[in-house]
């Protein structure tokens, strides 16, 4: 008998799932769906991404609902859109045996008239995600009196969105009889608290222990100075021929920057941001399925979601802020059981930054050396040779060639013609890496900095030319209450100034007033594209700030002005890092794009050595 029937499940919504190439249940699964199919408790599950938690939910409210009624019965809120698409698609794909089941997607960059006449029509389930659920419900558009079940998906993430007051405001339209399913991958106290406010005496069960990694995930580590770092990151892609991964940013912007210049040097790459449009984002994601990218870069927000099969590699370019985020990130490969590497590049500084997640995680990380160019070159070779080996030949489409193909060798010795067909992409490499440099930090400069007490952080910009001779750092009177964020006021700087994005370093947006680094070349310039500039009829000021200085890195203080500010000597890192906004105010809806990077993100290096990849 089929585990799943024995389960709980009926027939028809089995017979659909068998062909979906489910044949036995996975461990979130055959310990949730029982308990969630009487339909008596509030569940509370923690389990890792990729387990199965959509199937775990989903199988339920197929066997509770009921379909003869096109009001709506459960609600299912998560993080984000591309998240909510993925949901929708699964449910479908279970009900498809099943008839008159309605099921529609709620999601910012959509057009609401759509899912607005979705809904008028029936549905049964809807879901959504917080901010363009709260828009429909404050147009009095959908009701949600009758709903039996509310899904909370990825509730840690909601939460690290800032979600919590949508997340309120929806519910309270909700009926108190109500079942609340929450899942989560994590369970910081937020989600525990949001677990004590909404639920009564949960059933809760958790896979493995809490705020733990999947156990097949193999963690790697390569400390690399902050010059090096995309020609490590480069090098790392090149030593994996058959790579097929997820590379994390900090920010939109060097998310933008890094896809661009994989792209100019021949590697199949795109990028997955806030910025871009629903269409945008579909179009990068086809792509990605269809494992014509091999290389995805992307924030932490844009990459919620995501459920590709197959991911070999997660590359964290920029270190996360929280262990969470990296559980998550990490989280993108070893699916289903799968094994998965999850990398990440850093500097001698960030050593003890991965110390913390390796307690968080409870696993120990692997320090690995970057490849010498020899060892790439020799990878790639046996790469060849493996393809060749193991490729299908179309024999009645190659056959009308071939008298042409044999005529060409017939004077070539087998050995000859191996060896001519592996150089074809063999020499690309020889003569890219040819006196490669060992692109490795010294181990004692990392123990160096293992041991210090030193909290700056890496200064690099996406391809790590920084260090901390090589900026200054200025005062400007403009911030978050002018409505900037750091991508508006980099573009705005860029603009100003006509200098590149690429020579800023880090910008901490401020109340009424912002910090920002340029490199010392810069510094007259970007003084002078702000004489006599005014905001708004206000007059700009830029001054050299004491504090944070590379000048004047131990004394001083920020410029004292009419505000009284100079003694606030915040350490922010650069503000919250995440996608949309700050201090976890993302929404979905919020629209705070930027700018945008191709308008100010000045012209590319030439110095880089040309090669193109195919793969």
């Amino acid at each position: 008998m089929n585990p799943f029937i024995e389960l709980g499940i009926r027939h028809d919504i089995v017979n659909a799932i068998s062909e979906l190439g489910f044949e036995t249940p996975t461990p979130i699964q055959e310990q949730s769906i029982p308990v969630l199919l009487t339909g008596s408790n509030d569940f509370v599950g923690l389990a890792q991404t990729g387990t199965g938690k959509t199937a775990a939910f989903g199988l339920p409210l197929l066997e509770l609902l009921d379909f003869e009624e096109n009001y709506p019965q459960a609600l299912i809120l998560c993080p984000t859109r591309e998240l909510c698409l993925q949901i929708t698609n699964d449910i479908k794909n279970y009900a498809k045996k099943m008839g008159n089941v309605h099921v529609v997607a709620v999601y910012g960059g959509a057009a609401i008239s759509d899912q607005l006449r979705q809904i008028k029509r029936g549905v049964q389930i809807v879901v959504a995600t917080p901010g363009r659920m709260l828009d429909i419900i404050n147009r009095k558009a959908i009701d949600f009196t009758k709903v039996r079940f509310v899904v909370l998906d990825e509730a840690d993430e909601m939460l690290n969105m800032g979600f919590q007051e949508d997340i309120d405001s929806i519910l309270s339209t909700t009926p108190e009889e109500k079942k609340t399913w929450l899942f989560s991958a994590t369970m910081p106290t937020e989600v525990r608290r949001i677990a004590k406010k909404y639920m009564n005496e949960p059933f809760e069960l958790t896979m493995g222990e809490k705020n733990t990694g999947n156990v097949n995930i193999e963690h790697e580590y390569y400390i690399v100075r902050a010059r090096d770092k995309y020609a490590a990151f480069k090098r790392i892609v090149d030593f994996n021929p058959d790579i097929f991964g997820i590379v994390f940013c900090r920010t939109k912007i060097e998310t933008q920057e890094i896809a661009e210049s994989l792209i100019k040097d021949g590697y199949n790459a795109d990028s997955l941001h806030g910025d871009l449009s629903q269409q945008q984002r579909d179009k990068v994601m086809k792509r990605y399925r269809d494992r014509n990218l091999q290389l995805l870069i992307a924030t932490d927000v844009a990459a919620r979601g995501i459920d590709v099969s197959d991911i070999t590699h997660v590359i964290n370019y920029s270190l996360p802020d929280e262990i969470e985020n990296y559980t998550h990130r990490s989280g993108r490969t070893a699916r289903a059981g799968k094994t998965g590497v999850s990398v990440s590049i850093i500097n001698a500084k960030e050593l003890g930054k991965i110390r913390q997640i390796e307690r968080g995680l409870g696993k120990r990380f692997v320090k690995v050396e970057i490849p010498t160019g020899f060892d790439v070159c020799e990878k790639q070779l046996f790469s060849i040779v493996h393809k060749v080996n193991s490729v299908e030949v179309n024999e009645q489409q190659i056959e009308q060639y071939l008298p042409r193909i044999m005529e060409e060798f017939k004077d070539m010795s087998k050995e000859e013609f191996i060896k001519r067909f592996a150089s074809i992409e063999f020499n690309s490499f020889l003569d890219y890496y040819k006196n490669a440099p060992d692109l490795n930090a010294p181990v004692e400069e990392g123990r160096r900095f293992e041991r210090s007490d030193d909290r700056s952080s890496d200064r690099g910009n996406a391809f790590g030319g920084s260090g901390k001779s090589e900026y200054t750092r200025l005062f400007i009177n403009l911030g978050s209450v002018d409505e900037f964020n750091r991508g508006d006021l980099l573009g705005y700087i860029c603009n100003q100034t006509k200098i590149s994005g690429r020579t800023v370093g880090k910008i901490d947006v401020k109340g009424v007033y912002s910090f920002f680094e340029v490199q010392h070349g810069d510094v007259e310039k970007v003084t002078a594209g702000f004489k006599d500039a005014d905001f708004k009829g206000r007059p700009v000021r830029i001054e050299i700030s004491g504090e944070g200085s590379s000048e004047s890195r131990s004394g001083g203080g920020y410029p004292r002005r009419e505000g009284g500010y100079s003694g606030n000597r915040e350490r922010s890192g650069g503000g919250e890092r995440r996608e949309g906004g700050y201090n976890g105010a993302s929404r979905e809806r919020s629209g705070s794009a930027g700018t945008g990077f191709r308008d100010f993100s000045g012209k590319r290096r030439e110095d880089r050595p040309e090669r193109r990849r195919r793969f």
